[in-house]
């Protein structure tokens, strides 16, 4: 009675690592990696070092009069990954009433060349802010 009483506490210990390690990489493990769906958070995050921080910050903890912080930002929790996608590659003007900064955020971050691939990322990256 006692044996089957340890096996089955030694096999919930068993499924409850596996089941934190299952989320730990389906998250992207906190910024490296990839999350759910194959996106490379890694690659996101570079690319939100070399576009995005300069008004945001390298952290994401936003640049006083410049750009918002990200850090748990409640908005960024509730859009889809698909309208962030789309709400950089359009960016907010500055006469936008939802503009708190009253600086313009220009489509792609000024970075024309980043595909909505590189968006995909960056928005993973987001995630982990």
């Amino acid at each position: 009675m006692q044996s089957n009483s340890l096996q089955r506490s030694g096999l919930a210990a068993i499924f409850g690592v596996l089941a934190i390690t299952v989320a730990m990489i389906a998250c992207g493990g906190g910024g490296g990696g990839t999350v759910a769906g194959g996106i490379d958070v890694a690659a996101g995050k570079a690319l939100f070092g070399n576009t995005c921080a300069t008004c945001h910050g390298p952290k994401g903890e936003g640049v006083p009069n410049l750009g918002k912080d990200m850090r748990g930002n409640e908005w960024i929790k509730g859009e889809t990954d698909e309208a962030l996608v789309q709400f950089l590659k359009e960016g907010r003007k500055a006469t936008d009433p939802l503009n708190a900064t009253g600086i313009d955020m220009p489509p792609k971050g000024g970075n024309a060349n980043l595909t909505d691939a590189d968006l995909e990322k960056i928005v993973a990256f987001m995630r982990t802010l």
